[in-house]
């Protein structure tokens, strides 16, 4: 229960950041004055006013200070008050987040508090400046948010936005700095000092924090495209010396891929609908009491969105989470000045702040949240796209299953669904399509124990495990999925958590087969990354995950690049010759057809299951249709394999705002709330 503002002890509440600090001192007592208890008293001593060692003065609290100064009033110092009580955060978090006191006013008290100055403006375009603020190394200055900031006469400043830790950055500076004082700045200066001072540096560590042999960063871009030409070479004289068996052989793949695809489908349906037993993660986690909430960091990665301010804004402010501790970080490229300026005129609220990506190469999403993640204040760190509108409970729901989930549970991914399904025939199909990969295959493989290919949003992870494995893969075009493999290799596990994020389904051809060539081309790189030594891949998997890492991989793409060979054998129902034929038996081509048929049947049915909620009921009779939207895999295939070739590492971004949002399909809020609902059957 929360404590009333009677049942507040103001005395004990009103310390800021830290316990009261105290300097010693020896003060002056009345003979009549009873000493402490244990105080040296002189016998000798004459009568009159004696002195005695009594307890130290206290420094006065920053919200004595605030109020001193006037910038605040005793009601709104109370209600943070208990807010700082109930949430366990700091009192400067609580008041800057509230809106209450200015950072300008925090820095100053804060200084005053701790008989501190107050930093003045950072040095610019000075060298010998910069060269001394590099003498701190970057982990140090990001921990304390601190930096050497000038120098006066033989005394370095160091400015500092957490004073509160002034004795262990005292120690922290010490082997670096000799005779050092102190001085207080707001969070702000400090990291727009820290991305003058280090930003070139943590970007060039941005493109290599994951570990060589798990990157591809080393793709020989040069031997690429000799490869590709000879792999083609090879299939086109193949094909031409020896068409049939060519044909034939393909076929047989093509089956052989699409029964293999549909057992994992099937499995993944028995998994999910069967209670959760034999250690699989509950589809449905329990609540659970949280003794303390953690602070969490939610990165947002922008790239040309400078319209995107009100409408993000809008829809993160709908999150159900304290302010206080709800860190969310814009990520933007330091070369994109129309959404860098378009932020900068913007009001956003206290608790976003943009953080600028130094330019650098690969100039990708991985590469920036990699950059971000040095700033980020959270425990836990998510991941949305600027288009994303969450789940108002989505953060409880996460922190809460993180506290039940086993140590061993590094990340929760959360479900994409669409905001505008019904915009057209590519939108219903999108929209099929994503509800039977996150609500059927991805839960269903993750309770199986296999290796689960992350989402590029709706993504949170403990961020002390996501910083051991090396954040994200600069260079791969789908990073997620390639974290989600780097993740079950280190023995972590990944839970799907029914919490929902909608977003802009992709409703044009052309685009959906920009944005799937970049999937294909991420999931052929990351395949051959992790294939590059079988052996060790099987120690860290174990047999199970290995031959479910081939699997699932290989099939997404395989699947792609034989379908139009799977449907070649519909020639046979018009009386054309196919030449299969002769590989069967008599009336082999009736069976094989009916086989065909039949496979596309399971394939609908599960289909079908995998659009049980109710909200996707209504696209079902759209499922046969999926038939000709699948072959557009095809074409992304022929695009991807061509750039593996000649730009492995471009990124072909997907444009957002083109097909239409929530105005034309209801309110956001009435879609969230029929998402919520359980499914049916």
């Amino acid at each position: 229960m929360a404590p009333s503002l009677q049942s507040v002890d103001f005395t004990d509440l009103s310390e800021a950041y830290d316990p009261p600090a105290v300097d010693g001192a020896v003060l002056p007592f009345p003979e009549s004055a009873t000493p402490p208890e244990g105080a040296p008293v002189d016998p000798t001593s004459p009568p009159g006013p004696v002195f005695r060692h009594v307890d130290p003065v206290r420094r006065p609290r920053l919200g004595e200070v605030l109020l001193d100064m006037g910038v605040i009033g005793q009601p709104d110092l109370t209600h943070a008050l208990i807010l700082q009580r109930q949430l366990e955060a700091r009192l400067g978090d609580v008041l800057l987040r509230r809106g209450l006191v200015s950072s300008e006013d925090l820095a100053r008290a804060m200084a005053r508090q701790r008989g501190l100055g107050r930093a003045e403006a950072a040095p610019r375009g000075c060298s010998r400046s910069d060269a001394m603020a590099r003498r701190l190394p970057p982990e140090i200055a990001i921990a304390f948010l601190a930096l050497p900031w000038d120098r006066i006469g033989g005394l370095t400043r160091i400015a500092t936005a957490r004073p509160e830790r002034l004795d262990e950055l005292r120690a922290a500076v010490a082997p670096y700095f000799d005779a050092c004082v102190f001085v207080v700045a707001t969070d702000a200066e400090i990291e727009a000092r820290l991305a003058v001072v280090h930003g070139d540096a943590l970007a060039r560590a941005a493109e290599c924090r994951v570990p060589a042999h798990q990157s591809c960063r080393h793709w020989r871009t040069r031997s690429a495209p000799a490869l590709f030409a000879i792999v083609t070479m090879l299939a086109i004289l193949a094909i031409s010396e020896w068409p049939a068996t060519a044909l034939r052989l393909a076929v047989v793949a093509a089956v052989g891929v699409s029964i293999t695809s549909l057992a994992l489908r099937f499995a993944a349906l028995i998994a999910v609908r069967l209670p959760a037993r034999r250690g699989f993660a509950s589809v449905r986690p329990p609540r659970v009491a949280m003794r303390k909430l953690p602070c969490v960091t939610i990165l947002v990665p922008l790239h040309r969105e400078p319209g995107i301010a009100r409408p993000l804004t809008e829809r993160l402010s709908r999150l159900d989470y304290p302010r206080e501790l709800l860190d969310i970080c814009l990520v933007v490229e330091a070369g994109d000045t129309c959404t860098l300026d378009a932020l900068d005129g913007a009001t956003l609220p206290p608790w976003m702040r943009v953080i600028p990506v130094p330019d650098g190469h690969p100039r990708t999403k991985p590469r920036a949240m990699n950059y971000a993640l040095n700033f980020a204040r959270g425990d836990i760190v998510g991941i949305y796209d600027a288009e994303d509108a969450p789940a108002p409970d989505q953060i409880r729901t996460i922190v809460e299953r993180f506290e039940a989930a086993p140590a061993t549970t590094a990340c929760l991914q959360g479900q994409l669904d669409f905001y505008n399904p019904t915009r057209n025939w590519m939108a219903r199909c999108f929209t099929i399509e994503y509800a039977n990969w996150f609500r059927l295959m991805l839960p269903g493989i993750a309770r199986m124990g296999l290796v689960v290919p992350l989402g590029g949003t709706t993504l949170f992870f403990r961020r002390i495990v996501l910083e051991a494995v090396g954040g994200w893969d600069a260079h791969n075009v789908t990073e997620d999925a390639d974290l989600g493999v780097r993740l079950a290799r280190g023995g972590w596990r990944t839970e799907i958590v029914p919490t929902t994020t909608l977003e802009e389904a992709n409703a044009s051809p052309m685009t959906w087969v920009r944005q799937r060539s970049r999937w294909i081309k991420g999931y052929m790189m990351t395949w051959a990354v992790h294939s590059r030594d079988p052996v060790r891949l099987w120690r860290d998997l174990g047999p199970k995950r290995f031959f479910g890492f081939h699997l699932l991989f290989l099939s997404s793409v395989l699947s792609a690049a034989l379908l139009p060979v799977l449907w070649s054998h519909a020639v046979l129902i018009f009386g054309i010759g196919h030449p299969i034929e002769a590989w069967l038996p008599p009336g082999g081509a009736f069976l094989l057809g009916g086989a065909m048929a039949g496979l596309s049947l399971v394939s609908m049915l599960l289909t079908f299951a995998g659009c049980a909620a109710a909200h996707h009921r209504h696209l079902r009779p759209w499922i046969p249709t999926l038939m000709v939207y699948f072959p557009l895999a095809t074409l992304a295939l022929l695009k991807a394999a061509a750039e593996v070739a000649s730009k492995p590492f471009h990124w072909d971004k997907t444009e957002h705002g083109t097909f239409g949002g929530v105005e034309g399909d209801g309110d956001i809020e009435t879609l969230q709330a029929a998402m919520a609902a359980p499914p049916g059957r």
